[in-house]
């Protein structure tokens, strides 16, 4: 909806950043929280701490950096891409860079598209359904620049299934992408199209 801002923080920083920053701004911004992550801790800088720290609405964070594929995350999937991150480039040396969006309205197209032109490919992780997701709109972003000329393999997308989301907690991993579902997509997208 245009006139509206959405951020989705993953980490206790992005949480802090991000809550002041939409409280300052003019327009209104709806948070997205993970009910699954109040339970997380995280270590705060003395910079994060203090009372003027903001983090800009629409400013994406590498969380990690790397150079053979790009992963886009938001939310509780920041950690997991991490996780699937750090597998990967111990038993595959496959150097993954990890994207926290923290905003998707607006959305830090220029972050994402310079790390596709740096990767070469990408994957999206995101719980949300398949349809309308955020990594179908990144995959649009890619499709309208220039940036798809610099793609090696198609864009690989997991998402949440496509399924009205459990309620319970056993079933719950089974509708979402967990570590191994991204080390899996990764793996293909790397080694799809290889010459």
């Amino acid at each position: 909806m245009p006139g509206l801002k959405v951020v989705s923080p993953w980490s206790a920083e992005d949480c802090r950043g991000l809550l002041k920053a939409a409280i300052r701004d003019n327009d209104p911004v709806v948070v997205l929280e993970n009910e699954m992550m109040y339970g997380v801790e995280f270590d705060l800088s003395t910079e994060v701490m203090d009372k003027d720290f903001l983090i800009p609405i629409g400013q994406a964070k590498i969380e990690r950096a790397g150079t053979d594929i790009t992963i886009t995350a938001h939310a509780k999937m920041v950690g997991t891409s991490l996780a699937a991150a750090e597998i990967l480039a111990k038993e595959h040396d496959i150097s993954c860079e990890v994207i926290n969006l923290r905003s998707l309205r607006p959305l830090d197209r220029p972050t994402i598209l310079k790390s596709v032109k740096k990767t070469h490919r990408i994957v999206n992780v995101e719980e949300g359904w398949p349809q309308c997701g955020i990594g179908a709109e990144i995959a649009a972003s890619i499709m309208e620049t220039d940036a798809f000329d610099w793609l090696d393999a198609p864009m690989g997308r997991l998402t949440g299934a496509d399924i009205p989301m459990p309620y319970s907690w056993e079933l719950e991993p089974y509708a979402v992408p967990q570590v191994q579902n991204i080390v899996n997509e990764v793996l293909r997208t790397c080694y799809r199209n290889k010459k």
